[in-house]
């Protein structure tokens, strides 16, 4: 039994002694295939596909060690650095708005000392087209935006007075902690105004209650948490949110305050410091009224009849 390599040299050798394939008449691909066929006894119709899309020169090549032919960079690193400047001074335009304004000002902007390149640089960038643009300016925006959404934020002072506690440092006991979180029901997209769910549970009886809600106003949030307070059946002697604006202002601060309330918030990013939450968001949130977008009057009161059968 020959290997696949082996075949790959035979079908090779036997295409090139017959002049070819693809231009050779009927009879003599007929009479190749036939050949071929006999002696590996692979498939007529997996051969043709062999030949076809060429894989058996392809992995000659692998098996010679040949690397693959890359197309050569028009565009490196040293026009990166200079189209990423141009691209920050015109206040970060789209290509299609950057490219003519790099041919109409680039020598202004060389004149004024803004940048400093050669004449072939300058000859480069007035060429680049639009689409080129963003394939360069791609990798920085790409990267800039992950160090925006993971860089550390500088919260205001009401962050720095609510403490932050683990999942394992939080009660255990009936109503000593109770986790809260906000279920978005925006659908595929936020834009607009939509429901949203006000989830808390009790980490010692495992008690839940729900609320929905139009958007996130803290007003709302803290309306709706007032009402949900009263319904379980224990005081309440600490609540846990995570680090939403929705949670963490002067409103619910306030709240905590006057009802002798401890407050206490996740790490950011920390989703294992609300788990029982998380947990509740799922069984009783979303496998109920899964993630379709709800965003009616109709909607809000048949999602908080819902609620009512759950909370227990």
């Amino acid at each position: 039994m020959l290997s696949m390599p082996a075949r790959n040299q035979l079908l090779f050798t036997m295409i090139s002694q017959n002049g070819g394939y693809h231009l050779v008449p009927k009879v003599k691909k007929t009479r190749l295939l036939n050949e071929y066929c006999k002696i590996t006894g692979q498939n007529r119709k997996a051969v043709i596909r062999k030949i076809r899309n060429g894989t058996y020169v392809k992995s000659m090549r692998k098996e010679k060690g040949e690397e693959k032919r890359k197309r050569k960079k028009t565009y490196g690193k040293d026009v990166a650095a200079v189209l990423i400047t141009d691209w920050n001074i015109f206040d970060r335009p789209c290509g299609q708005r950057l490219q003519p304004i790099l041919r109409d000002e680039l020598e202004r902007l060389q004149d004024l000392g803004e940048i400093d390149v050669s004449e072939d640089m300058m000859i480069k960038l007035k060429n680049i087209s639009a689409r080129s643009i963003d394939a360069v300016l791609r990798p920085h925006k790409e990267k800039e935006r992950v160090h925006q959404k993971y860089q550390k934020k500088i919260h205001p002072l009401l962050y720095q007075k609510i403490p932050v506690k683990l999942s394992h440092e939080q009660g255990r006991g009936i109503g000593e902690t109770v986790q809260i979180d906000l279920v978005e029901h925006c659908g595929l997209s936020p834009q607009g105004p939509f429901i949203n769910t006000v989830s808390t549970t009790d980490i010692g009886s495992g008690w839940w209650e729900g609320k929905a809600i139009f958007g996130k106003e803290a007003k709302d949030v803290h309306q709706a948490i007032w009402e949900l307070e009263k319904k379980y059946p224990f005081p309440w002697e600490e609540i846990h949110p995570d680090n939403g604006t929705e949670f963490i202002n002067e409103t619910m601060y306030t709240f905590t305050q006057e009802h002798n309330l401890k407050f206490s918030r996740s790490r950011p990013y920390g989703k294992n410091d609300n788990c029982f939450v998380e947990q509740k968001n799922s069984t009783h949130v979303r496998k109920i009224v899964g993630h379709q977008r709800y965003d009616t009057k109709e909607e809000l009161d048949t999602l908080n009849q819902l609620y009512r059968p759950l909370a227990k």
